[in-house]
């Protein structure tokens, strides 16, 4: 599985705040795709447009209108702002999807990246196991399907069975029109088809079986390991 390449959206009307970010990201982590937008485009934005907002934030009020605005979206963000607008974070603010940083230590842009890049691996991580739970849930979906095929192989081949054995003896009556046998023979036809899909059934069955064995003695070593 190749996840998709992640954006981190920086909304800054200084190019110095974009460029002390980007060039502040921890380089061994994979680095996102960074898109940088005038701070008063804000409210354009959508969710699904990027998955970590960075912005700074002079003032307490300019921080509660960004924090309201970005939790709609439902993504994180990181508000970077500046130590003399407050140093206490407002309430509004204390919520799972934002966070704030100050500017100062000297070293934020460095706490700012090693701060989005955990955000990013916990995204990343959250995606790869709602993809695998989606996966297991359509195995499972096809699994079941084919169990209920399996066990309905034993009715339908006798139905089938029945249905070939009339046909061809509605072919050997006598005196019989040409339409009518050329219908019985189609229904010989597909009951013979119908019969070699059921067989393939009767296969997969087997295979199951195989599958179901090994899967049990795999289980069983893995917990006599686990007993040692």
């Amino acid at each position: 599985m190749n996840p998709k390449r992640q954006t981190v959206l920086i909304l800054s009307s200084d190019p110095a705040f974009s460029r002390d970010v980007t060039e502040a990201w921890p380089s061994e982590t994979e680095v996102p795709d960074f898109v940088v937008l005038k701070e008063d485009l804000y409210p354009e934005l959508r969710g699904d447009s990027y998955d970590l907002a960075i912005t700074e934030a002079g003032s307490r009020a300019r921080r509660q209108q960004f924090t309201r605005f970005l939790t709609t979206t439902g993504k994180p963000a990181i508000l970077v702002y500046d130590v003399h607008s407050g140093s206490t974070v407002e309430s509004a603010e204390r919520c799972s999807l934002v966070f704030a940083l100050s500017r100062k230590s000297e070293n934020w842009a460095a706490l700012v990246g090693m701060l989005g890049g955990e955000i990013l691996r916990h995204l990343q991580a959250d995606a790869r196991a709602s993809e695998a739970e989606q996966r297991s849930a359509t195995s499972e979906a096809y699994a079941t399907l084919g169990r209920y095929m399996v066990e309905m192989r034993h009715t339908t081949t006798n139905a089938i069975t029945s249905i070939l054995g009339n046909a061809e003896l509605l072919q050997q009556e006598p005196g019989l029109r040409a339409p009518v046998l050329s219908q019985a023979d189609t229904i010989r036809n597909m009951a013979l088809r119908l019969h070699e899909l059921f067989q393939r059934f009767f296969s997969l069955e087997k295979e199951l079986s195989v599958l179901a064995r090994e899967g049990y003695k795999e289980t069983g070593i893995a917990r006599g390991v686990g007993r040692r």
